[in-house]
C-alpha cells in the first residue's frame, strides 16, 4: 500500500467536503484560482477560513492572467455596443486589476 500523502504542515487530509454549484459559479471559482496561482481546493480553503491569498508570479499565473486578459478585450469590445456588464465579469476584471497592480508595484519596488 503506498505511503499516505500529507499537505506541506504535515497534516493529513482525510476529510471531505462536498457541494453543488451551477456551471457559472464553477467558472468562476476555477478562473480565480487560477488567477492566483492555486488549485482549486487551495483556493477554496484559503477563501472559506479568510486566510490572506497571495499571489505570486509564475508561468501558470501568467498563462492564466494572459487568458483572461483576452477574454476581457473581448467583452470590452462587446460591451462598447451596449451599455450593461455582468457582476461575474466585474468581480473577475476588479482581481485581475488587483493582481496587474500588484506586479507593477513589485516590479517599481525593485
Amino acid at each position: 500500500m503506498s505511503e499516505k500523502r500529507r499537505d506541506r504542515y504535515a497534516r493529513w487530509r482525510n476529510k471531505t467536503i462536498a457541494f453543488r454549484v451551477s456551471p457559472e459559479e464553477y467558472m468562476q471559482i476555477k478562473t480565480m484560482a487560477s488567477l492566483c496561482g492555486m488549485k482549486m481546493q487551495d483556493y477554496l480553503t484559503s477563501n472559506m477560513l479568510h486566510r490572506e491569498i497571495t499571489v505570486v508570479g509564475n508561468p501558470r499565473v501568467f498563462k492564466a492572467v494572459r487568458d483572461e486578459l483576452r477574454g476581457v478585450c473581448s467583452q470590452l469590445e462587446r460591451l462598447s455596443a451596449c451599455s450593461e456588464a455582468s457582476d461575474e465579469f466585474l468581480r473577475v476584471l476588479a482581481v485581475m486589476e488587483e493582481i496587474v497592480s500588484g506586479m507593477v508595484r513589485e516590479k517599481e519596488e525593485k
